[in-house]
């Protein structure tokens, strides 16, 4: 992995707690990666060692390593993924591609110039200023372990010119710089592949960057971008025609967008307006409108609405919605995940040490978790045993010792001396202590003291100016903070990043770009089927445009 010597401080297995964080870092550094990809790479039970060691130079480096093979690397609190990974994920990132004879020139530590890249028919990537990039030769995309070395077949590219090559190297005028920081790895044969990277950290190159995970048709001859063009309309059509009703109208853009045409994208494909021709989705509306399809207009400063749409034109009407082939049902069918089903959440009653003497004539002692109705009984029964009850009126409980210290005040001990049923169990209820019961569908009930903290939505300002929406509190309700990551990624059509929560042990913080507490709410409340009760900060959703 490494061009020269290192020197290995020390070779441990990772712990439950930093693989889970690994994977959290690791779906926040590469938003193209699915879930089920980042627990391939992080596996959850396999063998995963963390190798500390020292570079050539000096540099304290930290490596992960899974079965044998140097998964991902970390420098400077940054995280980068090894050749192996990207030969294992190809499309993980942007990826430019050069020639052998360039690639010995990157050994010996020259930067990148453009005249050095082989431009494909598409085009190179669209990419900013310190993303992170990869560099593969012509004629190979990927490689396989150590042992081996698999070939792919590379993107379509224009054939070879060696002459073209070496003039081309020989040209300083043409020496554009790309600045390609890191030499990444090199195998036996001498073909290596580079990353590049500018001082931009993970994180902020995270909040810049969307998903790569188009998933195009490999069948299609045609180029990235004319098929995205060509989903983009589809989505539309199919959109407007059988998901808006007149009644939904005004309609935010963003709003359309996301609850509208991304349901509507195929299974397999994922629609980012970026890779279009259009680059945004006011460009792509503009052009909608200059058809006569739908009327947009700015209802509010900045904030644009579908505020018409043209059910009778002809591109609507002869849309036909595609259906999907029986085979590639049965495939998603086999592949997806389990639907996710909310917990049925009780409320539990824990004995504490003060109550003990009222709750050991039944058989529980200090700790014990009883159900509110398993409660009741006990001080029914407690109150007619010890004949407690009010001969005169029913309704009143007379205290003894034992319930005047369980139930009382101090400044109460010598004044009240009964007590009506309601008020005699409501005390008893206030002064338990808090505990709870989930239940899954099919897994054992999972009990703990305290209160279930309620899922915590909030609105954050970033040092950049930028507005997030930041989401805790996820783990107890069964959900995984990276799987929702990736939907709302994709839903939102912002970046997303996983962190570990502040001031919480083992768990973690989902992030997303802007203002995303409306689709969080479609998503808890609707789809998930989460009680209101166990989320807070719905309020904070933008306020919806005012109609004119």
């Amino acid at each position: 992995m490494f061009a020269k010597a290192f020197r290995v401080k020390s070779n441990t297995a990772i712990k439950g707690s930093d693989r889970r964080r690994l994977r959290a870092d690791v779906a926040a550094a590469f938003p193209g990666l699915g879930t089920d990809q980042v627990s391939v790479l992080v596996p959850g039970k396999e063998e995963l060692n963390t190798v500390k060691l020292y570079a050539h130079r000096g540099d304290a480096v930290t490596v992960y390593v899974s079965g044998g093979n140097p998964i991902l690397f970390e420098l400077e609190k940054n995280l980068y993924p090894t050749v192996y990974t990207l030969w294992s994920y190809p499309d993980l990132l942007p990826t430019f591609t050069t020639w052998p004879l360039v690639l010995e020139k990157l050994v010996g530590g020259a930067d990148l110039m453009l005249p050095g890249l082989v431009v494909p028919p598409a085009g190179l990537p669209q990419v900013q200023k310190g993303d992170l990039c990869a560099i593969t030769l012509v004629g190979n995309r990927r490689s396989g372990d150590k042992s081996s070395l698999p070939s792919i077949a590379p993107l379509a590219l224009d054939p070879p010119d060696l002459e073209k090559e070496e003039s081309i190297m020989a040209d300083p005028a043409m020496q554009e710089d790309l600045r390609c920081l890191t030499l990444e790895g090199e195998d036996e044969n001498g073909e290596a592949q580079q990353q590049m990277c500018g001082r931009k950290s993970l994180s902020e190159a995270s909040e810049d960057s969307n998903s790569r995970g188009l998933n195009p048709d490999p069948t299609d001859s045609r180029t990235l971008q004319e098929q995205m063009d060509e989903l983009l309309q589809r989505c539309f059509l199919h959109a407007l025609k059988c998901q808006v009703k007149k009644a939904d109208l005004p309609l935010l853009t963003s709003t359309f967008l996301g609850n509208h045409m991304f349901s509507c994208c195929p299974k397999g494909r994922q629609l980012d307006i970026k890779k279009s021709s259009y680059r945004k989705l006011s460009k792509f509306l503009q052009q909608m409108q200059q058809e006569q399809i739908v009327q947009v207009e700015e209802l509010s400063k900045g904030v644009e609405s579908i505020v018409a749409v043209d059910w009778k034109h002809p591109r609507i009407t002869s849309f036909v919605i595609p259906e999907p082939s029986p085979t590639s049902q049965t495939i998603q069918e086999g592949s997806r995940e389990q639907p996710y089903h909310p917990p049925d959440i009780k409320s539990l009653y824990c004995v504490p040490a003060n109550m003990t003497l009222l709750f050991q004539e039944s058989g529980h002692k200090k700790g014990s978790i009883l159900e509110g109705g398993e409660v009741r009984t006990i001080i029914i029964n407690y109150a007619k045993k010890n004949d407690l009850v009010d001969a005169n009126n029913k309704n009143l409980v007379k205290l003894d010792p034992i319930l005047c210290d369980c139930i009382l005040e101090k400044n109460e001990q010598h004044t009240v001396m009964k007590l009506p049923w309601d008020s005699l169990l409501t005390r008893c209820f206030e002064k338990l202590q808090p505990a709870y019961q989930v239940s899954f569908p099919g897994q054992e009930p999972i009990v703990k003291k305290g209160k279930i903290c309620p899922i915590d939505i909030s609105l954050a300002q970033r040092a950049s100016n930028k507005k997030v929406t930041v989401v805790r509190n996820l783990e107890p309700y069964g959900l995984d903070p990276c799987s929702v990551a990736s939907i709302l990624q994709q839903r939102c059509q912002a970046s997303t990043t996983v962190t570990p929560a502040p001031g919480a042990k083992d768990s973690l913080q989902v992030q997303i770009q802007g203002n995303q507490v409306h689709h969080l709410s479609r998503l808890l409340l609707e789809e998930y089927r989460l009680p209101r009760k166990y989320i807070q900060g719905l309020e904070k959703a933008p306020k919806p445009a005012k109609k004119k």
